[in-house]
């Protein structure tokens, strides 16, 4: 749960995480009759291609919104990361998007989610097998096989299987990403409904961060330069390998380990769906799920300050007895150990009553964590397969990991729970004017284990440590977790009305709210303390026109969402070197942007979605007090939110040549971003591209191929490594400066093989 991973994940990586302002037309479709949204091209993504993307909203994203058979895919993936235990397979007969207003009601959560649903089977024998590989030597492939095994019962089984190498070779594993998931489910049939039960396990090793940072050339302009041998991307800046040593959190032993050993993930969960339709038109959907994952691990690195070392810095390579010259960064690494169990419940009741369409929900969401992580730090060369260097200290004693836990180690246990009820309504009061209205109301409870004391180097549960208050005195306390409980209520509302003047012509507007408490994760680190525990409220407020005819679908909105109370957890560097400190931050955000998105297909075959979104996200009451003498405290009141473009461009045209043979290409434009959060540094826009053939060569076999990033951008996103307090007064001086920080995925050919029957 670092908070750097955190940002770079809902930037670059993370799934569809809150309400977009990008995507209007979609939603103004979806929102009104309650139902789910089109996917377009969810799996798509220029960094990941495990996940579903992210829609820039204007917001950083809580966390994961993905939903399987009406239920979270993982509850949370600040521990137990969503693609370890859930991936778009064969085992899926429906994957969709769901708008943020029914998202709001259904969850609790302002989200634009994906919104997925098992194949529970059919009675008609049927199987699908998918096959994909890249340039890069990736094996992909799943399978599902469904049928019946006798009257009114039917069966299902699926395995998914990736063997991911990565794009450059891993010395001291054999893939980036190694996960295995299994499904087995049966159903019985009822006269107006079903019973299903299904059961998966999912055994994932992923490496994430370790892998997905790269040094370069900040230019000074917004662009960058690849550092002469390292090429972005395709070259690793990972460890060859070997043994470090780290401090245990939980007893402050220290003790050694592997590269690569700390991303263990493993889950069992079973699920059970009933839908029944009764005499009445009542209809009653249930869905029921345990989820336990014994081992929910992952490791982080991070980075700081890239230097010039000389011989009085008494660095060494491991081995060699001349003192090493040259470029250095400090590298940090968290390992992070988890253990999580939820138990969920959701149960939906649906009626037609003559223009209405009532549905009535209760959620019932238990969750359980016991979560902590250690830190280190480490001081490698700035090359491919970097060394990892040794100090020679005065004592003539050798370190060559140092720091321990003194950079956000955490630690929590405990339980959240959510009890809610919600009510929509879909009233269509004339032929003309639809109203869409809901409600929920949420019972939260959370009790949590806190470590509530400033980290240091050493820091660990039963330690003594003596701490200076801001008056000068002292204060001497034995690290220990303090239990936290909380009881809450929670809301959530929306109304939509729209209006359509005639059959081309037509207004939409909606608002929703909803509000929420600070969740368990959030007290894994120092965690906010009773004065700072306050209300999240997240409003999102939206209004435009829209126009149709017989071959474009247009609507444009401006769109005003915030969100106050924000807690994040910071790792800050002193400008220009390796010292770095933990702050705790509490912020808002605001956003307004305008939004235009099209359906056009002007002729047969030929269809183009084009999008066109400006925007304005900024932070509100973001301060922070400077660690670090000599380093000014930073006010980015009215600066612009880190790694989000005010400027959004999408176009994806598509060609059916024939009912065989379908070509498309889809781009992506993200404008300026800002790489600090002083706005200092900046990365110029960039094109996120991706190309590709569907041939149906029979009712048995289709075939495909997709180009990623056909553009072959090489360029930096996300923030750079220690500049987070650097001043615009200093930026002058990062001039054609070596720097480090995340990337696109290279150019990248995938082919694909499905064959059914």
């Amino acid at each position: 749960m670092k908070c750097n991973q955190k940002i770079l994940t809902a930037t670059i990586v993370a799934i569809v995480a809150f309400p977009s302002i990008l995507s209007a037309k979609e939603l103004s479709d979806t929102v009104s009759n309650g139902d789910q949204g089109e996917e377009r091209n969810v799996m798509l993504n220029a960094s990941d291609a495990t996940k579903p993307r992210e829609i820039q909203i204007g917001l950083p994203s809580e966390d994961v919104n993905v939903y399987e058979n009406g239920l979270p895919a993982v509850y949370s993936s600040a521990i137990h990361q969503l693609a370890r235990h859930w991936r778009s397979d064969a085992s899926l007969g429906n994957v969709g998007l769901m708008n943020p207003m029914e998202s709001a009601i259904k969850t609790g959560n302002i989200a634009y989610s994906v919104d997925s649903y098992s194949n529970f089977g059919q009675k008609d024998f049927k199987a699908i097998i998918n096959y994909r590989t890249n340039t890069f030597g990736w094996q992909n492939f799943d399978f599902n096989v469904s049928g019946s095994i006798a009257d009114k019962w039917l069966y299902t089984a699926s395995i998914y299987q990736n063997f991911d190498p990565g794009y450059f070779k891993i010395r001291f594993t054999d893939f980036s990403d190694r996960t295995q998931i299994y499904h087995a489910g049966v159903t019985r049939l009822l006269n107006r409904g079903r019973i299903c039960l299904l059961y998966k396990f999912s055994k994932s090793n992923a490496l994430g961060s370790m892998i997905n940072n790269a040094p370069f050339i900040y230019v000074g302009d917004g662009s960058v330069l690849e550092i002469p041998g390292f090429a972005l991307g395709t070259t690793s800046y990972a460890p060859i390998g070997g043994e470090f040593e780290y401090m245990d959190v939980l007893d402050g032993k220290m003790k050694k380990g592997r590269w690569g050993d700390f991303t263990d993930n493993y889950a069992h969960d079973i699920t059970a769906h009933f839908d029944y339709a009764f005499d009445n038109d009542y209809k009653l959907d249930i869905n029921a799920k345990y989820m336990i994952a014994p081992k929910a691990d992952y490791c982080d690195f991070g980075g700081s300050s890239i230097y010039e070392t000389s011989a009085s810095d008494n660095l060494y390579k491991e081995g060699e007895s001349t003192p090493y010259v040259g470029l250095a960064e400090g590298r940090r690494t968290w390992l992070h150990s988890g253990k999580v169990c939820n138990a969920l419940l959701t149960s939906e009741l649906s009626k037609s009553f003559g223009l209405h369409k009532l549905r009535l929900g209760l959620n019932e969401w238990y969750y359980h964590l016991d979560y902590n992580s250690s830190s280190f730090q480490w001081t490698g060369t700035v090359s491919a397969y970097p060394d990892i260097l040794v100090k020679h200290l005065p004592d003539g004693s050798t370190q060559q990991f140092y720091g321990f836990n003194e950079l956000s180690p955490e630690y929590t246990k405990g339980y959240e729970n959510k009890l809610a009820l919600y009510l929509t309504d879909n009233w269509q009061v004339t032929p003309k004017f639809n109203l869409y209205f809901g409600g929920r109301l949420e019972y939260y409870r959370m009790c949590a284990d806190q470590i509530p004391y400033g980290r240091y180097s050493g820091f660990h549960i039963g330690d003594t440590h003596t701490y200076t208050n801001a008056d000068g005195t002292e204060n001497t306390v034995v690290i220990a977790p303090h239990k936290v409980l909380k009881n809450k209520l929670n809301y959530a509302a929306t109304v939509q009305g729209i209006y359509n003047f005639n059959r081309h012509f037509g207004v939409t507007a909606d608002a929703t709210v909803a509000t929420r408490y600070p969740r368990i994760n959030e007290y894994a680190g120092t965690g906010p303390t009773e004065e700072q525990y306050k209300r999240v409220t997240i409003p999102l407020i939206r209004g435009g026109i829209t126009y149709k005819n017989n071959w474009m679908d247009l609507t444009s909105m401006v769109t005003y969402i915030a969100k106050s109370n924000n807690i994040d957890q910071q790792n800050v560097t002193k400008p220009g070197t390796t010292q770095s400190k933990t702050t705790l931050l509490i912020y808002s955000i605001k956003t307004l942007g305008w939004t235009t998105s099209a359906e056009i297909h002007p002729f047969k075959g030929f269809n183009l979605h084009a999008l066109l979104t400006l925007q304005k996200p900024t932070y509100n009451n973001y301060y922070i007090k400077s660690p670090f003498e000599g380093v000014p405290d930073l006010n980015a009141n009215g600066n612009i939110v880190k790694e989000i473009p005010q400027v959004l461009v999408e176009l994806d045209p598509s060609y059916q040549l024939n009912e065989k043979l379908r070509f498309w290409l889809s781009f992506r434009y993200f404008g300026k971003t800002y790489a600090n959060l002083t706005n200092a540094l900046f990365f110029n826009g960039r094109w996120e591209t991706f190309g590709g053939i569907n041939w149906n060569v029979n009712r048995n076999l289709e075939l495909g191929c997709t180009v990623v990033n056909f553009l072959n951008q090489k360029g930096a996103s996300g923030t750079i490594n220690g500049a987070e307090l650097l001043s615009k007064e200093e930026s002058g001086k990062y001039k054609n400066y070596y720097m480090s920080g995340s990337y696109l995925r290279p150019f990248t050919v995938e082919f694909s093989v499905t064959i059914k029957f």
